[in-house]
Order: structure tokens, then C-alpha cells, then sequence
């Protein structure tokens, strides 16, 4: 698409959003300044690198076997720059502990330091982005169905050990890079059939967390994610929503708000204002669920334009951190990361650009038909245009331009791994 084209597009959207007193210039702003945490392990389907022949346990599952996965630190960083190309604006990095430079040495997860992560904090440095973190559970000898929640205390302690190392990893990346690193925890915890003792498994986790949180890392803001169930842990989870939004509010910790997490119809973005009132901030993992946690690429559809537009609309950006989370190994994996963030900034962009002044007047005034009629033809506003010059303006591939460029990229490099 020609630049002229691009521009002379925008200008006439500029226009007709102006008629309904919306200025696009601040919009886009607002855009550039919403930065998405990628998720490393889009790159080779959360397999890591202590044991890069392994299989995932504990609840999750990457399906698909598409060609030209990472297999090592350097390609996975080496994917993850071609992705910062693609995307417009300045991103964040979200790494899970499995993700160690460990220099080909076994480290087991409650031995993990700081001198494990510190190239990936310098690699962040010389990128420009920042980092944030995740304890890892699962794919583990001593994962099974319980970690922190084992009634074996050797197991509870050594999973305690791993997290509260994984935290101090989190801090120094907080430190070093200058913006506090989002910590997230989430274990699979959970029984594949009925369960008589849920409230004491429940006891155990509180107090695994409660020695966890103990240790105080300034420079991190800590998330706790809750999960209906894991693939072969249906029946019982012991960290479901209710036990995490509680521990959340009583500690002013973030709860991490994954849209795969919840029951097929319950829609996480009527929760944002819910937490919001009663925890500092909320951790987003942005996600596709189709039938279950099936961690499907991101696109723009309802659920994802629907969280937007609600933390737009709370005037909520600068408390809601927004992280990418799926995993999906049957098509093009630099392909799905350029999808699913585009389709996350589309979103945002649709709910800046929203008449939302307009809107309230009419809700408050009892006027529903116009607030019903003003929000659905503000689905056809010329916000498309407005998103292809953030595009250009950022040095990106405007529309579809991208695809061939992933597709050269696949040719010259992932092809041949």
C-alpha cells in the first residue's frame, strides 16, 4: 500500500472521527504508549531449555507440529527480533523460568539465579524492551497433579524454593531495566476426579503463598492466576478463580485475569471493573479458547474488543498490564505472534476511538436506543485506516504487507532449522 494512499486514508478518517469529537491524533497516543508483554513461548511451543526433547505435563498442551520451531536460546531470540519488526510500538518480553541461559548444565528449578537470566536482561537492554516473568510448574519430575499444594512437604518446599528464586529473578529484570517486572504464578494444581479434601489442598496453597509473598521484591508487581481445570486435572482446581481473587484483595496482589481460564460462556471482561475496585492493578494473559483453554491465536473478535473497550472505558490503562498468551503449533509461529498482537492493538484502537463522551450522555439520560444505535455504527467507523497509519508511522508493514515478509523469513531462516 502506497504512502500517499495511507495518509490521504487517514486524513479522511481523522475527519469523520472529528465529527463525533474524536481526536485520532491523541488516540494514537494512547496506542503507542499500550505496550503488550509477548510471550516467549509462542517460539517453540513451551518446550524451554532444560530438557528440549520433553514433553509438556501438568494440565497443558501445545497441539501441531508446523515446521521451523526454535530449538535453542538463539533462535528464539532471534524469532522474537523479527517479531519486534512486525508489531508497531514498543513491547515488553514475558519469560517463563524453563527459558534459563543455563550454557548446557542441568540446573533444577530451586536452583535457579539471577546469572541464569542476566544475558536475557542485557539481550532486553539492547532491544529496547522490557522483561517480565513467570514461575514454571509444570514438566517436572516432581510436578504431578500437586505442587504447592502437595501434602508431601518436601514437594510444597521445593516448589516454594523455585518461586519465591523465580521472584528475585523478576526483580532484578524490575531493577536493571527500570520498569517493574510482572510476576506471574500459576500452578496446575488440581484432581482428574472427585475430591473430598478441597479445603485442605486450599490450606496448603495459602500457606505456600503466604511464604512466597514473605519475601519482599519492590521492583515486582506479582499476579496469581487461577484456571477452571487442566487437561487430565477436570474435577477440581485448587487454584479457581474465587481462591485467587480472595488472596488477590486480602494482599493487594494482582489477580491475572487469562481468557481461557473461565467457563465457556463467562466473559473476563465484566471482572475488570470488579477487581479494579478492591486490588491496585490486574494482570491480563489475552487468549483464544475454543470449547476449552485451548490457548487459540488471538484475532479480533468479540471477547478480545470487548476487554478493551472496558478498560478504556474504566480509564484503566495505566492499571491493567496486558499480556499475550497462547501457544499454537500448527501454523506459522512468527505468523501467530504478529496476529494475535496486531488483533489485541486493534482492539484498544477500536476503544479509543469510541465515541464514549457521547455514550455516557446517552446512558445517563435514559436514552438506550441511542447508546444501543451510536455503538454498533461505531463498528463501521474508518478505525482500519487509523490503525494503517500507526503502522507506518512505527516502520511496520502496513494491512497484509506483512505476510510475505514472514513468509521470506520463513524461507531463509525456520525452514532450515
Amino acid at each position: 500500500m502506497k504512502e500517499a494512499q495511507i495518509i490521504k486514508a487517514y486524513e479522511a478518517a481523522k475527519e469523520r472521527y472529528a465529527e463525533l469529537g474524536i481526536d485520532t491524533d491523541k488516540a494514537l497516543q494512547q496506542l503507542q504508549n499500550i505496550s503488550l508483554s509477548l510471550h516467549c513461548w509462542q517460539t517453540d511451543d513451551v518446550t524451554g531449555f532444560e530438557n528440549p526433547d520433553g514433553q509438556l505435563s501438568g494440565g497443558i498442551q501445545a497441539t501441531g507440529n508446523y515446521p521451523g520451531k526454535a530449538r535453542n536460546i538463539d533462535e528464539v531470540r532471534q524469532d522474537i527480533e523479527k517479531v519486534k519488526t512486525l508489531i508497531p510500538g514498543n513491547h515488553r518480553l514475558s519469560l517463563h523460568a524453563i527459558y534459563g541461559d543455563f550454557g548446557g548444565q542441568k540446573v533444577d528449578r530451586d536452583q535457579i539465579e539471577v546469572k541464569h537470566f542476566q544475558s536475557w536482561i542485557d539481550w532486553a537492554k539492547a532491544n529496547n524492551m522490557k522483561l517480565d516473568f513467570n514461575s514454571t510448574s509444570f514438566s517436572h519430575p516432581k510436578s504431578g497433579d500437586l505442587s504447592l499444594s502437595n501434602p508431601d512437604k518436601g514437594i510444597r518446599d521445593f516448589w516454594i524454593e523455585h518461586t519465591i528464586r523465580s521472584r528475585k529473578i523478576a526483580e532484578a529484570m524490575g531493577e536493571q531495566l527500570g520498569s517493574k517486572a510482572c510476576h506471574n504464578l500459576w500452578i496446575h494444581d488440581g484432581s482428574k476426579d472427585l475430591t473430598v479434601n478441597r479445603y485442605y489442598y486450599r490450606s496448603l496453597l495459602k500457606d505456600s503463598l503466604d511464604q512466597i509473598f514473605a519475601v519482599k521484591c519492590p521492583n515486582v508487581k506479582d499476579g496469581v492466576e487461577s484456571k477452571v481445570f487442566g487437561v487430565g486435572l477436570e474435577s477440581f482446581t485448587v487454584g479457581s478463580h474465587e481462591f485467587y481473587m480472595g488472596y488477590a484483595v486480602q494482599n493487594g496482589l494482582m489477580a491475572t485475569l487469562d481468557m481461557g481460564h473461565f467457563h465457556p460462556t463467562e466473559e473476563t471482561y465484566d471482572k475488570i471493573s470488579s477487581m479494579l475496585l478492591f486490588t491496585p492493578e490486574v494482570l491480563l494473559h489475552v487468549s483464544r479458547p475454543v470449547r476449552w483453554d485451548s490457548d487459540h491465536v488471538v484475532i479480533l473478535n468479540d471477547s478480545v474488543a470487548l476487554l478493551a473497550q472496558e478498560i478504556v472505558w474504566a480509564d484503566a490503562l495505566n492499571r491493567v498490564n496486558i499480556g499475550l498468551d497462547y501457544f499454537d503449533a500448527s501454523i506459522n509461529r512468527i505468523g501467530a505472534y504478529v496476529i494475535g498482537s496486531r488483533a489485541t492493538q486493534k482492539a484498544f484502537l477500536q476503544a479509543l476511538l469510541s465515541p464514549i463522551k457521547k455514550l455516557r450522555e446517552n446512558e445517563a439520560a435514559g436514552k438506550y436506543f441511542q447508546r444501543l444505535a451510536l455503538l454498533e455504527e461505531a463498528k463501521s467507523l474508518p478505525w482500519s485506516a487509523v490503525y494503517d497509519y500507526f503502522c507506518l508511522k512505527n516502520g511496520t508493514p502496513v494491512a497484509e504487507e506483512y505476510i510475505s515478509v514472514i513468509e521470506q523469513y520463513e524461507k531463509d531462516v525456520t525452514s532450515k532449522r
